[in-house]
């Protein structure tokens, strides 16, 4: 018998074998041991104490903020409450960010700018999240958004309720009666190249946070067990950020919860009340997008805050993407948006179009003009398979 005590961290345990080898371990440690897991594990023969270690609260965060940054947190009080309304640290984290921030400040002589601190804790957040799904980088604006204002709206409100989340919840007293239904999400339903995934950078830039495509060929696993122990691993790492997860063709996993004829089928069901679950209590914001909306389980849909459809852009919207689609740094010569209006087709084979001109062009040593769009609007009908009419594809040059 000695002093020392024994700490078994069982954060990473893959698999029920792991976990059995761990806990024979332990019934062989002879001494006061503890145990660090994110999940308790099954009683072995001896007594244990169980101590449930709550994340710190916002409360909890904003003095650690203060007693690291002294006279700097007064200057940033504002800022500190958005921070610790949208990111969840642990005092080591804290004092790690607050100490770079105090040493950095140093050696500046004017004021420093407000989004320093805020950008560094988005770095920090990064750190596990980065290797469980793919990072965006957001470069859409709302002016290069073309939607029609229903949507647009609805848009600005899902931007709202995020920044307004810790005044409604904590402040406003709507936490404290339960934490069902305060995830915030969002479903975005309509055919591919309608902005979907623009619409998700542009909330990304308006917010400034990280953008997180989730590879649902990756989380979902034919294994039992598996795909709830993928959607935790993305959920956990992204709680710290509360960075935007976007789900990309919702339907592959988030389809009708069918009836129970067998075990995959109860598997299944399981693996989707699992993902509504996290969705309510994710402190984030979770899009999901899909082509098939009515692919969708109505009770699904109905715990899902905000749906959005994207239209196929009528003659307007496609004459106002044309306008748009083009840098201004790019030469052009006598290009008519009314006219490439008349191509069917989404805001995603616009700028595909617009790209393939662009390298035409440049081959040639040209500006940009209605020949070369007509070259590259044949070559993306081919692709897409789509026929072609004379209305659409005539004399442009």
């Amino acid at each position: 018998m000695t002093e020392s005590v024994v700490v078994v961290d069982c954060d990473d345990l893959d698999g029920t074998e792991h976990r059995r080898a761990v806990r024979m371990l332990l019934d062989d440690v002879q001494g006061f041991h503890a145990v660090v897991t994110r999940e308790p594990l099954a009683r072995g023969r001896r007594p244990a104490l169980r101590v449930d270690v709550a994340p710190p609260s916002a409360a909890e965060q904003l003095l650690a903020w203060r007693e690291v940054l002294g006279p700097v947190a007064e200057e940033r009080a504002d800022e500190l409450d958005r921070i610790v309304a949208q990111f969840r640290f642990g005092a080591s984290a804290i004092h790690d960010l607050g100490a770079s921030f105090a040493v950095d400040a140093g050696g500046q002589t004017g004021p420093r700018p407000r989004t320093t601190l805020w950008n560094a804790c988005r770095q920090r957040a990064r750190v596990g999240l980065d290797e469980l799904a793919q990072r965006l980088e957001p470069i859409a604006r709302w002016d290069d958004l073309v939607l029609p204002a229903p949507q647009k709206g609805i848009l600005r409100d899902a931007a709202a309720h995020v920044r307004q989340r810790a005044t409604v919840y904590e402040r406003w007293g709507f936490a404290a009666r339960g934490d069902r239904g305060l995830g915030i999400s969002a479903l975005f339903a309509g055919a591919s190249g309608t902005g979907k995934t623009m619409a998700a950078e542009v909330l990304a830039n308006e917010l400034e946070l990280d953008l997180y495509r989730i590879d649902l060929a990756q989380v979902v696993s034919k294994y039992i067990g598996e795909t709830e122990k993928n959607l935790r691993k993305v959920f956990d790492a992204a709680d710290a950020a509360g960075a935007i997860l976007l789900f990309d063709e919702a339907d592959a996993l988030f389809g009708k919860r069918s009836e129970v004829k067998d075990s995959h089928d109860r598997y299944a069901n399981i693996e989707i009340s699992y993902l509504l679950q996290r969705m309510e209590s994710y402190r984030g914001l979770a899009i999901l997008t899909t082509n098939m909306k009515n692919a969708l389980d109505p009770a699904f849909l109905r715990r899902i805050r905000f749906v959005l459809q994207f239209p196929f852009p009528d003659v307007a919207a496609r004459t106002e993407i044309w306008r748009r689609v083009f840098p201004p740094e790019t030469p052009t010569a006598d290009l008519d948006p009314v006219t490439l209006a008349r191509l069917n087709v989404t805001g995603g084979s616009i700028r595909n179009i617009a790209l393939g001109a662009a390298f035409v062009a440049a081959e040639a040593g040209e500006p940009v003009s209605m020949a070369h769009l007509q070259r590259a609007a044949r070559s993306e009908f081919a692709k897409l398979e789509k026929p072609t009419t004379d209305s659409e594809l005539g004399r442009w040059s």
